[in-house]
């Protein structure tokens, strides 16, 4: 396998298969079942489902017990297990099947011209249009657990689990239609037991609202049972006498829908998704409940059984079909975005509210640097002291130029805090920073442009000694401003610099979503049109920490660019989500940045990202930031989070508070992420 193989890198492919066939047909109906198999196979699917009872079409009714068309529907599995042999994926296929005398409704497993077990539907329907209990014996009838079908003795029992020996985390459960609608689904059980994508064979006739209820049905499942769920409909050809049949094919990863048939269609389909495998056993291996559910259900998940196939892995470069957003913290959807800032913003302004309301202080101090993170730390202080009644005047804002303050982040910081109607001054900090260099020696006091880390960090660390004594003059909290992004780079001054606060509203809180929130403020007019024309400004403004001056040339716009020092936020923002929300190791978040960022043409942008935002990175470049991120998250900056202030956690994405969901040791080696990434670039 290549590295730009999706089986390289924890992914699966998975079908659902929507074929036409004719009632009572077996003998077309295996030809359509084998045509849309074949169409899987060529795409490289581990697994491909179908509808129930597929062979024989569901609708037969009565018919079920004529033994004719039971050989028929007999014969047409073994035409389907017949050409098997040279398809990839796994196949479950619906046929009625006679075993001790009765009839059962049942999912079939092939591989490779074996069937490799035999699942009973569990639960039958006998209400309202149903009447499968005239016809079939439910699973609990059954007295063997095996069962003779076509010359092979195989597994029979719905506590079937298709393990794939050489595709880690595949681990298949079918049940069938009705299972899936009672209170304990068989594939709950299954779940627990280890599978990690659950399979319904349905037949499940059409009414008006059942489609989302399936979808619901569907979302959820997946979400409680941390799994993949795949869900298959009748589709075109099935009886009418008294119903309809909408072919609906879903399929779900942990309550996301990655996609979806085309309802009501008058042609055969297939659709077809990329099961995040690794994404699945990592969220169960996080969640402490799903293996104290495990645990609660131990002596029933001991009769499941592990059934291994000897999968054969799809070789070649098969490149990822799912989405993966750019902008992991920053929905694409416009509409889930708006929802996702508005709850970000108002997450942030209840935590600050909290914080004054117990402490009963009634000021802020915060310092105005004119860049991204103080201004969202501004306007959170103003809507709070809103929602408290208090006049904006009592948030007390300081712009504190330096030696490398550019003009036109000063008029920012001016206009902004002037907008929004807060008590405003400015304190320049180049005296005191002087004479803190002049008391160390530093070469700059004698007029040398030795611009080094104490160069920068005297100036941060005056600018926050400032705030601090100021909180203490007037009784106020010092509010942070330093963000996620800038947390898991280690892009803060230590202790007495911009790291430390009273309390910081944007602690998790990325860039990404900074910028977007921001932009979401101005969308929504929160603050007027003067306070809209700054806020444009402010986003439109390079990001710079400004400690640095420029050698020549003027001094509008700032000097250093910290993206072209620690890398685009963008690219370290997917890095860090991939890395901190599921523990991804390099190789597969290069895989998918790769995906993400190498095209600018595919995929969807951010409303409101400007064109010049709207780049493509190749994959060398990729590879050298999340080095960078690598180190400087896992090496050199856990010291800085394992101190961090108070702030609330906003995003799923998680925080990096070790009060929270970040818990490191601030001596630990980044060796064994660099070194999985150095045999990416081997490859």
């Amino acid at each position: 396998m290549t590295f730009f193989s999706i089986y390289t890198h924890g992914f699966a492919r998975v079908a659902v298969c929507v074929p036409a066939l004719r009632v009572a047909e077996p003998a077309f109906n295996a030809e359509r079942t084998i045509a849309l198999a074949q169409q899987a196979s060529a795409a490289h699917a581990a697994l491909a489902l179908f509808p129930e009872l597929g062979l024989s079409a569901y609708s037969n009714e009565d018919l079920f017990h004529q033994d004719a068309l039971l050989d028929a529907s007999l014969a047409a599995l073994q035409r389907v297990v017949a050409v098997s042999t040279d398809l990839n994926p796994l196949l479950l296929v619906g046929v009625p099947l006679r075993h001790e005398g009765r009839l059962f409704n049942c999912a079939v497993a092939i591989y490779r011209g074996q069937i490799v077990g035999v699942t009973p539907k569990s639960y039958l329907p006998n209400y309202r249009e149903f009447y499968e209990k005239r016809q079939f014996a439910a699973a609990r009838d059954a007295l063997s657990h095996e069962i003779r079908v076509l010359g092979q003795t195989v597994p029979f029992g719905n506590d079937l689990i298709y393990v794939a020996e050489d595709l880690p985390g595949l681990r298949i459960h079918s049940e069938i239609c009705e299972d899936v609608w009672t209170p304990v689904p068989p594939s709950t059980l299954a779940a627990l037991a280890g599978a990690t994508v659950l399979c319904n064979l349905s037949a499940s006739n059409i009414t008006i609202g059942k489609a989302d209820y399936r979808r619901e049905l569907c979302a959820a499942q997946s979400g409680r049972c941390v799994a993949a769920y795949l869900y298959s409909a009748a589709g075109p050809g099935e009886s009418t006498t008294d119903l309809a049949w909408d072919g609906h094919a879903l399929i779900y990863e942990n309550h996301e829908c990655l996609a979806e048939s085309q309802r009501f269609c008058d042609s055969e389909q297939v659709i077809l998704a990329d099961i995040d495998l690794d994404r699945l056993l990592q969220d169960r291996m996080r969640l402490g409940s799903f293996g104290d559910s495990v645990a609660d259900q131990r002596e029933r998940l001991r009769q499941m059984r592990q059934i291994p196939f000897a999968f054969q892995v799809p070789q070649g470069e098969i490149r990822l079909l799912r989405h993966v957003e750019r902008f992991p913290y920053v929905p694409d959807n416009p509409a889930t975005r708006d929802e996702r800032c508005y709850e970000a913003y108002n997450i942030q302004v209840h935590g600050l509210l909290q914080r004054l309301r117990s402490t009963k202080i009634e000021k802020l101090v915060i310092g105005v640097s004119g860049g991204l993170d103080s201004t969202q730390a501004l306007i959170v202080a103003a809507r709070t002291l809103d929602r408290l009644g208090l006049p904006r005047r009592n948030i007390l804002a300081y712009t504190m130029p330096g030696f490398a303050t550019s003009d036109r982040t000063l008029r920012n910081a001016h206009a902004l805090m002037a907008a929004l109607g807060v008590h405003a001054e400015e304190i320049d900090i180049r005296p005191s920073a002087l004479q803190m260099l002049r008391d160390l020696g530093h070469p700059f006091v004698e007029g040398a442009p030795q611009y080094d880390i104490t160069f920068e960090n005297v100036q941060a660390g005056e600018r926050t000694s400032h705030l601090f004594r100021l909180a203490n003059y007037h009784n106020a909290l010092v509010l942070g401003t330093g963000d996620l992004s800038e947390l898991a780079l280690g892009w803060a001054t230590y202790g007495v610099g911009d790291h430390m606060s009273h309390y910081n509203v944007n602690a998790s809180v990325p860039k990404t979503l900074i910028q977007h929130l921001i932009r979401w403020v101005v969308r929504h007019g929160e603050f007027g049109a003067e306070a809209n024309r700054v806020l444009q400004s402010i986003l439109d403004t390079e990001i710079s920490p400004e400690l640095v001056p420029a050698t020549a040339g003027s001094q509008d716009e700032p000097a250093q660019s910290t993206e072209a020092k620690i890398g685009p936020y963008a690219l370290q923002d997917f890095n860090l989500y991939y890395t901190t929300r599921y523990g991804f190791r390099p190789s597969k978040i290069a895989f998918l940045s790769e995906h993400a960022w190498a095209d600018s043409s595919r995929g969807h942008w951010p409303e409101g990202l400007p064109e010049e935002k709207r780049v493509a990175y190749d994959f060398p470049t990729i590879l050298h930031w999340l080095e960078v991120f690598l180190f400087r998250f896992f090496q050199i900056s856990q010291f800085k989070r394992s101190a961090v202030p108070n702030g609330p956690k906003v995003g799923s994405g998680g925080s990096l508070s070790p009060r929270g969901d970040w818990r490191a040791p601030s001596d630990a080696s980044a060796t064994v992420w660099l070194e999985e990434l150095r045999r990416v670039r081997e490859r």
